[in-house]
């Protein structure tokens, strides 16, 4: 992995731009979070596994509906009103390169977001502890708003909802800590945990390091 453009000063600027605003993000996401969870009445009926799991379904689809569904459509109409009607006539203006860019980066999160709902849903045990499924909801729409918005605003700027790929990820560990601790106790619960943090740990040194 070639990283010889790293200390260049202009790179240099542009990661500070990024980390600043992922930073500004994370208290506000914790904040939208926690508030979501302790200000929410406890949901009714959630002690059948079946209904938890029904209700994630049903916050998966306000998700896509909201972030997912409107991002189509802003290509749509884009397409619609200009020469991009014809998809291989080559004609892309700003915000539709912006647009297309986030369909694709949400399609990417939703991979992340959806199975680790459904997961997080199965493991919550009743209406108290299921409201950490909308807060996890709700905070996951905003930051795609944010990521969607910050683009448009400027290209660095959609590290803003950097906090809601990073909450996908925290869901999707304790998912799978809970599914391996069901099957093998404690080293079942840490396995994947420790193994997830290796590749992590190698791919921060590798795209640190120059190539040889």
């Amino acid at each position: 992995m070639n990283n010889t453009h790293a200390g260049d000063p202009d790179v240099r600027r542009q990661r500070s731009t990024v980390v600043k605003w992922i930073v500004f993000a994370f208290p506000v996401t914790v904040a939208l979070w926690l508030g979501c969870y302790y200000l929410l009445p406890p949901l009714a009926g959630m002690g059948d596994p079946l209904a938890r799991l029904l209700f994630a379904i049903n916050c998966c689809c306000v998700a896509i509906l909201l972030c997912f569904v409107t991002g189509i459509e802003a290509v749509s109409h884009e397409r619609l009103q200009s020469p991009a009607i014809d998809p291989l006539a080559g004609y892309e203006t700003l915000r539709l390169k912006i647009n297309l860019r986030y369909l694709q980066h949400t399609l990417e999160q939703l991979m992340l977001f959806v199975p680790g709902l459904l997961g997080l849903a199965f493991y919550c045990s009743n209406g108290v502890t299921m409201r950490a499924v909308v807060a996890t909801t709700v905070v996951w729409i905003v930051a795609r708003a944010g990521f969607w918005i910050g683009y448009h605003y400027g290209s660095l700027y959609r590290a803003i909802g950097a906090p809601g790929m990073a909450q996908s990820i925290v869901v999707l560990l304790y998912v799978c800590a809970r599914f391996g601790f069901d099957v093998a106790g404690l080293p079942g619960a840490a396995t994947p945990l420790v193994l997830f943090f290796c590749i992590e740990a190698f791919l921060f040194y590798a795209t640190r390091s120059p190539a040889a």
